[in-house]
């Protein structure tokens, strides 16, 4: 007759005590990254920020910048002939120049940003005042006909101490005008430009307070991005970096860096014909960035592109925009400036392609991870598999890959994919967020 032998108790050696002991010495640690680091809420990032002078904007802009660029593409025999002429596979052009053409079409400029600051100048302050009441009621009248960008905003002048007063009346009077004719945008958003020490997005964050509580706004409504355009906020006078305390000090309202490529090249001393997104400062500047907000839910913008897609260097500039909007995309940053029509075209081709280039291999990993296969040539660790799924979420929300195609290969929905790419995502939205 066999007998059972019982399976022996697992022993540990260590006491209660010390085990409580251990959890009150990070108790603290546990709460500092509960609130200091809730990671991305997974809510659509816009792929760019249009900046257009603030006296320019009105409300068919943005479709008039898309008719623009399918214009321009039209000069050199479409689309797909733009794909091929800025170096992408004339297979894999031909196969997004339908998404692209419908883009420029259906929603040319995903954020918007109405530049009362270096785009418009100093013209005095009762002609600014104008320009900014009338800026108001036109966001208004596009809200109400339907056809605002998912994110727009105003750029007003710095807080620094000559500018100050102009940027925060020119704030007052747009965030009053938009309530005047209606309700704020949904996708409302402020930047704040050339920021030098922490003490000026504190300011920010008194600032906007104050605007909620005068306008009788729900407190947290106001929301804004810093511009990153100056040394002095990479690295202080004390060999510490800002950027690492914007996010701890602004309670909550701020939602994005951005990279301000001349200003930051010019302070640093970089001759003109050198100035670049690619540049090896402008990298160590943006991978601070990177650092600083890693976690935090804070997201990340590179700059802009100056030469522009017009006359005899159309050519010449469309190719360098769509390289550097691919190493933008392969550095982590999915975001950056447009200043100009015919740089939607690349824009959208450089973009489209990079997310369909990653799709083949990312959509079978992600197969691979929901059918717990290990069989693959790959094992992904689970910060893989977020990643790889936010690469796809991110590509559906801009137009790249179609829901149906990623739930066909991958098995997974848009809510499935950010549940997986963001696994907090069961905290609440900001107000600002647009899915």
């Amino acid at each position: 007759m066999r007998t059972t032998r019982a399976t022996p108790t697992p022993r540990t050696a260590l006491a209660r005590a010390e085990l409580a002991a251990i959890e009150r010495r990070l108790a603290a640690t546990d709460a500092l990254l509960e609130r200091a680091y809730p990671g991305d809420t997974g809510a659509r990032q816009p792929v760019h920020t249009a900046y257009v002078p603030g006296d320019s904007y009105t409300p068919v802009l943005p479709a008039d910048w898309g008719r623009a660029a399918l214009e321009a593409a039209d000069e050199y025999g479409g689309v797909a002939s733009v794909a091929t002429l800025v170096g992408i596979d004339e297979a894999l052009g031909e196969r997004i120049a339908p998404l692209v053409r419908d883009k420029l079409l259906r929603e040319p400029i995903e954020d918007l940003r109405i530049d009362f600051e270096d785009g418009y100048g100093d013209r005095g302050d009762d002609v600014e005042d104008a320009d900014v009441v009338r800026a108001a009621a036109r966001v208004e009248a596009a809200m109400a006909g339907g056809i605002t960008p998912p994110y727009i905003g105003i750029r007003f002048k710095s807080l620094e101490a000559s500018t100050r007063a102009r940027g925060i009346r020119t704030l007052d009077l747009f965030i009053g005008g938009l309530l005047e004719h209606g309700d704020l945008p949904p996708g409302l958003m402020l930047t704040v430009p050339k920021v030098s020490t922490v003490a000026q997005v504190e300011a920010m964050v008194e600032l906007t307070a104050a605007l909620e509580r005068a306008y009788k706004l729900p407190e947290g409504r106001l929301h804004f991005e810093v511009q990153v355009e100056t040394p002095q906020l990479v690295l202080a006078h004390d060999g510490t970096s800002p950027l690492a305390w914007l996010p701890h000090v602004a309670s909550g309202r701020l939602m994005g860096l951005h990279y301000g490529t001349y200003d930051y090249s010019a302070a640093i001393g970089i001759p003109a014909r050198y100035q670049s997104l690619r540049h090896p400062a402008a990298d160590l500047a943006k991978e601070l960035m990177q650092l600083a907000v890693a976690g935090t839910g804070v997201r990340l913008s590179d700059g802009s592109s100056n030469l522009l897609p017009v006359g005899d260097r159309t050519e010449e500039a469309w190719r360098t925009h769509a390289r550097l909007v691919h190493r933008s995309l392969e550095r982590g940053f999915t975001q950056g400036w447009d200043l100009h029509p015919n740089q939607l075209l690349t824009r959208y081709l450089a973009t489209y392609a990079f997310y369909r280039e990653g799709w083949p291999e990312a959509s079978v990993r992600l197969h691979d991870h929901d059918e717990r296969r290990t069989d693959g040539a790959v094992l992904d660790e689970p910060a893989t598999v977020r990643a790889l799924a936010g690469f796809v979420l991110r590509g559906m929300q801009c137009g790249a890959l179609t829901a149906a195609e990623v739930a066909a290969e991958t098995g997974f929905d848009a809510h499935a994919l950010t549940r997986l790419a963001h696994p907090r995502i069961d905290r609440p939205q900001r107000p600002q967020e647009v899915s």
